[in-house]
């Protein structure tokens, strides 16, 4: 088999020529070809194939490239469906953007791991011991062992939080190292990242889509699994602990849904099980932390932060951040709550410690150090500025401090007036640059139009800290693929993709879990998410925005209809009245785009107009803007949404893209689609109403869908059994299709459609869940749940405006209503559309100021009040 590979496989570079095509399916149909003067991960010089790579490439022939090929499409669907995505700030798709993820993992075998791993937690040791100096004695910087500029002129350097003490003395409780290898075949590092380092989940969920593609390939080349790390990450923060409390509240500070790694933000804390939490969901009482729940505050102990060092308390750090917590350096000053990373550990994200480090491994640790950065110079010395300046065609100048704006500056791609200009630079402010040697990464297959193609890879490997001072390392990582086979910039900013990385194992892999049984027998409890104000507010909104939805299209369907219909004409009342219902709704407006007056509707030519409405993501009440908006809502609680849910959600962004048809049948297909459309929001209606439990959050989701479909109830209602004409019947048919209650009613009536037995069915009848009175009463029992606490002498606001519209609906009399004016309307159904409307925004307001403000809670909910 092995010389079948050797045999097969093209090698394109000069030294290995093509050979012969041996069959369909088979590896020399997928044509790689190595790229000269770079290390290459699967074959070595000679052109053979690593002996750690040969049991994946076997598995990879016997499957073929055709059905490699579906495999992997199924894998991209599957992070899509999931929802995996990256902000690529200059990307146009932004927060949608998909994560991307190659077919072929990057193979490494026990033995080199075992080198990269010592190497890794050595660095992760002496990484920390230069944490708790810097921010303790600072004899590194007595005894000349650092040059006190690269201390004290890095912005990353926080003196509020100089003689903060650790737990067990570490600062770097995650740390992780970007390895690249030399042509040599020697493993460099080129950055470490010790402020909040990121990718952690994402090599997570790379394992988890490629245990679903290629099941059997993974388990037979025994690959070393991933979850022991984040058992040893979770038990680590718990540990951090400075409450002596059974239950250790941990919350993951995000900077919120438009930061580039949201995604993993939110699956790491559902993953885990901590609270995906704000800045603005937190605050510190007492020189306590707290989050601010529906129940109150309730106190934190461990804060797993991704908030850069400077945005986490504004009154003692950078006082422009409108991200972080006030006060929380001096709650973590005096004890009272922990965070990993500590905070300060940014300072040593810099390149310009890299030259440094060798000499203080040996320092600090006694040893050696044990892998060695790529050849780096900080120009804030004399001796290595003239070395830069010498040679500063081939080398590569970055900032030596974070600066936004600033990039890195490759010297072979400048003119002389470039070089020059940037030798002045470094001249005038040497501190500030550090030049390195260019890497030429090593290359690795990849999966690319059907076929093996080299690409340049850089793997990020992670630490953890354990509870003795060491480290445990993720067996694997996260492998960044270059977007091109000629770019040697490996960055997801920048195109950019991602491997799993397969760490194999001398002997068979045992499985492991992080619900696995515990010494103590588990202690039962029945409390569920903790429920911010914040994350109550949006699936309020969630709810509210899948309704509106839902309500709008059941009347864009309905007009559609029509229209295709040679039973209605164009200008017949009931399509008048359904765009007159779109209009009030502010779908529809007259005239054309940049019009200040509106012009009137011509209904032989409403068809564009409805196009628009669907479709425009430009225009602000549209239904796409709509289906933008829910995707927005559902991003910031994402970590409360099934993935089931969110497969939903997905499902709705994909299905409104303006359809490619013929212009002639994009009525007809355009209607198949607000089919669809309708079927996909009653699966996730089921996935909540099937797929939550009755907590407060699924209450609020409830809430926000029960009130929105009371007032599209309303404004149907005026538009259907309100008036009366010729066309009463025709109304009133339509008013029912956009209820869904039209088989309900022909079930119950074998006469034409009547004004009295269409309100019956959609006012009172608390059977039907689409009527004005099933809307009430579910609401008035989830009041009743938000209220049980109360115990003022008068029944709270919120529970007596919704008490009151149910009894008003209850006592009704029907036929009583059913009296004209002697004109063209009944007079109390507009009475009683008014006032439901009335008393529905009333109940809006007192509901959002007792329960849903970030800022006062009005009403104490639990044993500690928030005030402000």
């Amino acid at each position: 088999m092995l010389n079948f590979f050797e045999s097969a496989l093209h090698m394109t570079s000069a030294t290995h020529p093509t050979t012969e095509s041996i069959g369909e399916g088979d590896f020399n149909r997928w044509r790689y070809g190595r790229v000269d003067g770079h290390f290459d991960e699967c074959f070595d010089a000679g052109g053979e194939i690593r002996a750690s790579w040969r049991r994946l490439l076997e598995h990879l022939s016997r499957i073929g490239r055709e059905p490699l090929d579906r495999r992997w499409e199924q894998a991209r669907r599957l992070i899509h469906e999931n929802g995996v995505t990256y902000n690529v700030y200059s990307d146009p798709r932004g927060r949608d953007r998909p994560w991307q993820l190659d077919a072929v993992p990057l193979v490494v075998s026990s033995e080199e791991w075992k080198g990269i791993e010592e190497a890794v937690r050595q660095r992760a040791r002496l990484l920390n011991g230069i944490l708790v100096d810097l921010y303790g004695p600072r004899k590194l910087l007595l005894e000349n062992r650092l040059p006190p500029e690269l201390v004290f002129g890095n912005p990353g350097f926080h003196r509020p939080l100089d003689g903060i003490r650790c737990r067990n003395g570490i600062h770097l409780h995650l740390y992780a190292a970007d390895l690249a290898r030399s042509p040599t075949g020697e493993w460099w590092v080129v950055n470490d990242r010790t402020q909040a380092p990121s990718g952690a989940g994402y090599a997570l969920e790379n394992r988890m889509v490629m245990t679903r593609t290629l099941p059997d390939v993974f388990h037979e080349c025994q690959v070393n699994r991933l979850s022991h790390f984040f058992g040893t990450l979770r038990d680590m923060l718990i540990g951090l602990s400075p409450s002596q409390r059974d239950r250790v509240r941990i919350v993951l500070l995000t900077p919120g849904p438009y930061n580039e790694t949201y995604f993993e933000h939110a699956y790491l804390a559902r993953y885990l099980g901590f609270t995906l939490a704000e800045g603005g969901d937190l605050t510190v009482r007492d020189h306590r932390v707290f989050l601010k729940t529906l129940s109150g505050l309730m106190p934190v102990d461990v804060i797993l932060r991704r908030l850069d060092d400077g945005f986490c308390d504004p009154l003692e750090l950078r006082d422009d951040s409108v991200l972080g917590i006030p006060g929380l350096v001096n709650a973590v000053r005096l004890g009272r709550v922990a965070v990993a990373n500590a905070l300060g550990s940014g300072v040593l994200d810099t390149p310009a410690l890299l030259p440094f480090l060798p000499g203080l491994c040996r320092e600090l640790l006694g040893e050696d150090i044990r892998m060695n950065g790529v050849a780096t110079w900080w120009c804030g010395q004399p001796g290595p500025m003239s070395e830069v300046l010498a040679q500063l065609n081939r080398l590569v100048i970055k900032p030596a401090f974070s600066v936004p704006g600033r990039e890195a500056m490759f010297g072979e791609l400048l003119n002389e007036r470039g070089l020059s200009e940037l030798a002045e630079k470094i001249r005038a402010h040497p501190r500030d640059y550090v030049a390195q040697e260019k890497v030429a990464l090593s290359t690795a297959p990849t999966w690319v139009d059907g076929r093996m193609q080299p690409r340049h890879v850089l793997l990020r490997v992670f630490a953890v800290a354990t509870p003795d001072g060491d480290y445990r390392i993720m067996p694997g990582g996260l492998t960044r693929v270059s977007g091109a086979a000629d770019s040697m910039v490996v960055s997801t900013q920048r195109g950019g993709g991602s491997k799993d990385t397969w760490v194999l194992s001398e002997k068979p892999v045992a499985p492991f879990s992080l619900l696995t049984h515990g010494e103590r027998a588990t202690e039962l409890n029945r409390s569920g998410f903790i429920l911010s104000s914040r994350v109550a507010d949006n699936l309020f909104w969630l709810g509210r925005y899948v309704e509106r939805l839902e309500g709008s299209i059941r009347v864009l369907r309905a007009l559609l209809r029509r229209l295709n219909s040679e039973d209605y004409a164009r200008t017949s009342p009931e399509v008048a009245g359904l765009v007159e219902l779109l209009h009030r709704d502010g779908r529809l407006v007259g005239g054309v785009e940049g019009d200040e007056q509106e012009r009137p509707i011509d209904l032989n030519e409403i068809e564009p107009q409805l196009i628009s409405v669907i479709f425009d993501e430009d225009r602000p009440f549209s239904v796409r803007a709509d289906v933008d908006r829910i995707h927005r809502i559902a991003l910031t609680v994402r970590d409360r949404i099934s993935a089931d849910a969110w497969r939903n959600i997905n499902q709705l962004s994909d299905n409104f893209v303006l359809p490619r048809v013929d212009e002639h049948v994009l009525l007809s297909a355009t209607l198949e689609l607000l089919d669809r459309t309708i079927i996909t929001l009653a699966a996730f209606s089921g996935q909540s109403m099937e797929g939550m439990t009755r907590e407060k959050g699924w209450r609020f989701l409830e809430i926000g869908r029960r009130l929105e479909r009371a007032g599209n109830l309303a404004s149907i209602l005026e538009f259907g059994p309100m008036r009366v004409d010729d066309h009463e019947s025709q109304r009133l048919e339509a008013t029912l299709e956009i209820a869904n209650s039209i088989m309900t009613y022909r079930s119950r009536y074998m006469s034409t459609f009547e004004a009295a037995a269409v309100m019956d069915l959609l006012i009172l009848d608390e059977t039907n869940p689409r009527s004005l009175g099933f809307q009430f009463a579910r609401l008035q029992e989830h009041v009743e749940v938000l209220t049980a606490d109360h115990t003022g002498t008068q029944r709270p606001r919120e529970w007596r405006i919704i008490t009151g519209l149910l009894t008003h609906v209850r006592l009704l009399d029907i036929l009583g209503m059913m009296q004209t004016d002697g004109g063209a309307i009944r007079p109390r159904v507009g009475e009683l559309i008014e006032m439901i409307r009335r008393q529905l925004l009333e109940f809006t307001e007192v509901l959002t100021r007792n329960y849903l403000s970030h800022a006062r809670r009005v009403r104490p909910l639990g044993m500690i009040t928030l005030e402000s």
